[in-house]
């Protein structure tokens, strides 16, 4: 199971204990009800709040961050068997490569299992500086803030011990968030670089046809067989871009508007303690999309990959049924399959790259107004 590979391992972990994949336990019931009236909070302050324009910047990239992490949740638990479908999907696939004597494609596995690793530990050790960002930031406001911004109807949260029961209750509630949160996105760039491992496992596959080129029945069969694994591939990144690509265009949306928000509050915070917070706000948002947007791009390039890789082949000298196999793999792999923003524009870096020059853009447009 997906014990064995490291790739996925701790995110799928923490998911599972949170019981929104696999299992269904009393820690869902703990933590949807409390985050998701944290959210109402939130939403309650955003109508009702009179403070300054930085406060309200700051707040509404909390609400963003805390709409999208129970939104995440609550999109896994309805899709919860299509999740563990692509898990299963996955560990098939990587036993069936790990079986391989092909030195390349061990190496190719072990690059891939390090890459999880990193990947999962950076972001979880992103996601505690976040934490404690969260937590630090009111203690250097001049007036008294909480971590996020919300109102509860009826009562004066600022007002003792409201205050300290309700910042106690936001910051026992900030690491339930990121687990929700961050091990998702870390889950969905692991599906990403499984799925450049397999193109390009195939296009070493199509490289190495010239070892058994005096042996027409065994190129029929292997080329017959790669065309089959092409089309794993692409059901496989098809069923994770199902599970993700409208999240990630509400984060495209979102996260545009948020940096260019969050720039502007860079020039207006009263310290520089809140600044370096404010800093590690921006990082924490960069980091998170731009690891996607950098694999999802990876992945869209080594399917374009695959079509070299067939040409490449000595496909001149073998029989005309074995040509024409070999012009369905390029054909195929001229529209490559790739993950998509609201399944509208692939994920490249040109696309990270017009969200970056977009909100750069509007912050300029804001900081001629204010100033």
């Amino acid at each position: 199971m997906f014990e064995e590979i490291p790739l996925i391992y701790m995110n799928v972990k923490i998911l599972k204990f949170w019981s929104f994949l696999f299992e269904k336990n009393w820690r869902r019931y703990l933590c949807l009800p409390a985050t998701t009236f944290l959210v109402f909070t939130q939403f309650v302050y955003m109508f009702k709040t009179k403070e300054g324009i930085d406060s309200i910047i700051r707040n509404s990239y909390m609400l963003v961050l805390w709409f999208n992490t129970i939104l995440r949740a609550y999109i896994m638990i309805y899709d919860n068997d299509k999740y563990q479908q692509v898990i299963h999907e996955l560990v098939e696939l990587f036993y069936d490569l790990k079986k391989s004597k092909d030195d390349y494609v061990k190496d190719l596995l072990l690059e891939v299992n390090s890459k999880g690793i990193i990947m999962a530990r950076g972001n979880l050790f992103l996601g505690l500086l976040t934490c404690i960002g969260f937590g630090v930031y009111p203690s250097l406001a001049v007036d008294r803030v909480l971590p996020f911004g919300s109102i509860i109807p009826g009562i004066n949260e600022y007002s003792s011990p409201f205050y300290e029961l309700w910042y106690i209750f936001e910051m026992c509630i900030t690491p339930i968030g990121c687990c929700m949160y961050i091990p998702y996105t870390s889950l969905i760039v692991s599906f990403i670089l499984f799925g450049v491992v397999m193109s390009k496992t195939l296009q070493h596959r199509l490289r190495t046809l010239h070892r058994i080129a005096n042996q027409p029945k065994l190129i029929h069969a292997e080329i017959i067989s790669c065309i089959k694994y092409q089309k794993r591939i692409i059901n496989f990144i098809e069923a994770v871009n199902g599970l993700c690509t409208f999240i990630f265009l509400l984060e495209f949306l979102a996260f545009g508007a948020l940096l260019c928000a969050l720039l502007f509050l860079l020039i207006i915070v009263n310290s520089s303690g809140q600044a370096i917070i404010v800093c590690a706000y921006i990082i924490m948002i960069l980091a998170q999309i731009s690891a996607l947007y950098w694999y999802a791009n990876e992945l869209r390039q080594e399917n374009f990959a695959i079509a070299a890789a067939a040409y490449e082949t000595d496909w001149f000298t073998y029989d005309t049924i074995v040509q024409k196999d070999i012009l369905l793999v390029i054909l195929r792999a001229q529209k490559p399959c790739s993950i998509k923003v609201g399944n509208f524009y692939p994920m490249t870096m040109e696309l990270f790259q017009s969200l970056l020059n977009a909100s750069y853009t509007y912050f300029t447009l804001l900081k001629r107004v204010y100033d």
